[in-house]
């Protein structure tokens, strides 16, 4: 609202739950950017001491402090966006005042340019167009799915459509049925483990919170998509939002927590539009807030936007960002089971896993352990992109071989092109090269190779891509995102960038492998959070699968 005055701003925020966020983005929307007036009128009313909130503000990437501000243009210069043009864009755009902006959970719609509170996407200036989340594509091997089953039926973004294809049925039995012993108990037996890249099993998390001490408790939904070659919690909440409420509230009536979040990563503005409107709806329907479906239990459910910063995708960083502290990971244990937000029993899962719970409830555990093929229960969502025909988010069953998803599914490499490598967990797990490409899609054969699936990003490069490069821009991604907080990450994953700089290298091969390998070795052995620890799976399989590029480019150094 423009014309609110800053009194107004605060009196609608500080008694929210969790209102550091929403007051700065109202601030910020109000004028654009964040003035050093704003700032002091929110460290007086929330008794931030000033200077740790400036400390605040300025680790987030998408807070202006000054003009143009938010109707500058932000230019995705992830990944996958600069192999197609995000750079030429950006420059294209520097009369604008552009600046660049890391992955923004587009790279299946290319290239997204933030202007104020709309994403726009195209690879040249006149190009650039508002589009819609692209609805996932049809399962090309007639294969069952969980979270995908019904996100292409007409209107399933709505209340009424949602209802009118099942939604709500998983909730309706819970509270009839069962008890949330009971619910948590399915959950258990289903397999289902978490999908935003730890994989622990999510029944086991459930349970312990319910038998946790302390009220009152908390559901925190992590929608903070921030690894790049991610976007399929985007797709999910955008068509299927209601799936998420819906596994966000048998969360609640299993552990007993009152109060849940959405917390929810600052490039996706339309999105928290779809989610604010469908948690209106569902609360107008008794379906949130108090005595759900008359069964005597209350479950209030809140949004909160990021303001970027790929290392609140961490659940120790990301509750620390939701009670309005400066984002730094947390020293475990104790873990958010027990103290989570405001140091209360939480349980943080991702948006795939909450939403793959109301289709468990509805169509039972054994169920789903058959989506999975031999021994591994149940389906993975991946977000394919990059140098491949048919880019996407897929459903697939946990096991399929990752040839057939990218040849059978996907289309293959460009006419003419054969796949160099791919990477893992979205940059996490590092590249997969050679023989290895015909992994399975499951953790123990993937962890067998040096990698691990994660949040199930996996970005295809082909045969004219120079793989030194390929790892500079990925570790140059991680610099830029360490805290800060322990010295390994921050200044290890610096370290590792100078030595991937085509001017920066001058040592033998065998030096340069023994530095990259002692500096590898103790990020993953000290530091502080999974930011460090996996950063070096990039330069380990760099030299795994393309050393002679390695050498190569050490020889052009010289």
């Amino acid at each position: 609202m423009p014309n609110e005055t800053t009194q107004a701003l605060i009196d609608r925020w500080k008694d929210e739950p969790a209102p550091l966020l929403p007051m700065l983005h109202a601030f910020h929307n109000r004028d654009g950017y964040l003035s050093e007036e704003s700032i002091t009128a929110v460290s007086a009313a929330l008794k931030i001491p000033i200077a740790e909130l400036w400390g605040t503000v300025t680790f987030y990437h998408h807070f202006s402090r000054e003009e143009p501000g938010q109707s500058a243009p932000r230019v995705c210069t992830g990944n996958v966006c600069c192999l197609h043009g995000g750079e030429e864009l950006l420059e294209s755009l520097k009369d604008e005042g552009a600046t660049p902006m890391p992955c923004a959970g587009r790279c299946d719609d290319m290239i997204p340019v933030l202007v104020g509170d709309k994403a726009l996407v195209g690879k040249t200036k006149d190009e650039l167009v508002h589009r819609a989340t692209p609805i996932p594509p049809v399962n090309p091997g007639g294969i069952d799915e969980c979270v995908f089953q019904s996100i292409r039926e007409p209107g399933r973004a709505t209340l009424k459509g949602y209802r009118r294809t099942g939604g709500y049925t998983g909730l309706e039995k819970a509270v009839k049925d069962m008890t949330p012993e009971s619910l948590v108990e399915i959950i258990s037996d289903s397999k289902l483990a978490g999908r935003g890249g730890a994989g622990f099993p999510t029944g086991i998390k459930w349970k312990a919170v319910a038998e946790a001490e302390g009220d009152p408790k908390a559901i925190v939904c992590n929608a903070d998509e921030g690894e790049p070659g991610c976007f399929k919690d985007r797709a999910i909440m955008d068509h299927d939002p209601f799936a998420v409420i819906e596994g966000m509230t048998l969360a609640a009536f299993a552990t007993g927590a009152p109060i849940g979040f959405i917390y929810l990563r600052y490039e996706y503005p339309e999105t928290e539009g779809i989610l604010e409107n469908a948690i209106e709806d569902a609360r107008a329907s008794g379906l949130l807030g108090e005595n759900i479906l008359g069964a005597g239990f209350t479950f209030n459910l809140y949004v909160r936007r990021g303001a970027g910063a790929y290392i609140c995708g961490e659940e120790g960083s990301l509750l620390s960002s939701l009670e309005g502290k400066h984002p730094f990971p947390r020293n475990k244990p104790p873990f958010p089971v027990t103290h989570g937000f405001n140091n209360k029993p939480t349980v943080v899962n991702n948006v795939e896993t909450l939403a793959s719970v109301p289709h468990i409830v509805e169509n039972g555990a054994e169920w789903y352990r058959n989506l999975g093929e031999g021994e591994h229960p149940g389906t993975k969502l991946i977000s394919l992109s990059g140098d491949i025909q048919r880019p996407g988010n897929y459903e697939v069953p946990i096991g399929m071989k990752l040839s057939t998803l990218l040849y059978d599914w996907a289309g293959g490499p460009q006419e003419g092109r054969t796949i160099q490598a791919v990477t893992m967990a979205g940059l996490s797990g590092g590249f997969l090269g050679g023989d290895d490409i015909d992994v399975t899609l499951d953790e123990p054969c993937i962890r067998a190779k040096g990698s691990f699936l994660g949040a199930g990003g996996i970005m295809v490069l082909d045969d004219t891509r120079d793989m030194v490069k390929a790892a500079h821009d990925a570790m140059e991604f991680f610099a830029h995102e360490s805290c800060g907080k322990c010295f390994p990450c921050r200044i290890g994953t610096q370290r590792i960038t100078e030595r991937l700089n085509g001017e920066a290298s001058k040592l033998e091969l065998s030096q340069w492998v023994a530095e990259i390998e002692d500096i590898g070795s103790t990020m993953k052995a000290t530091s502080a959070c999974g930011l460090g620890m996996a950063a070096p799976n990039v330069t380990e399989s760099l030299m795994r699968y393309f050393p002679e590029q390695v050498e190569a480019h050490l020889a052009a150094g010289k």
